[in-house]
């Protein structure tokens, strides 16, 4: 059942219940002096995670991130030395300046 918010007129308080929908619809119809109000977007999706993952799942997922090194995914799960994360560092520095150095000359 989800939670919906609703605020009264008379006394302005806003109030969270824990209803069904037929159930909200007969609150509304028993309570005219209170109104469903939107206090924030609903949570589609709270986050996603490469954790807890079964073995087959990370080797694919590292398999993916050796193949595109340059990515976020490569960032998160590894895949690479110590050394290619340098390398991939000070390339990602001198992207930087160079467009920077651009921007100021423009």
């Amino acid at each position: 059942m989800p939670l919906y918010d609703f605020l009264d007129t008379v006394t302005g308080e806003i109030e969270t219940k824990l209803l069904s929908i037929s159930s909200r619809e007969e609150f509304l119809e028993q309570n005219p002096h209170i109104k469903q109000v939107i206090t924030q977007a609903p949570a589609l999706v709270s986050g996603t995670s490469t954790t807890n993952k079964d073995a087959g799942w990370n080797d694919n997922l590292s398999r993916i991130a050796d193949a595109h090194q340059n990515t976020v995914l490569a960032d998160k799960v590894g895949g690479r030395t110590v050394k290619q994360s340098k390398i991939n560092q000070i390339a990602k520095k001198h992207q930087k300046r160079v467009k920077d150095k651009e921007n100021n000359t423009s």
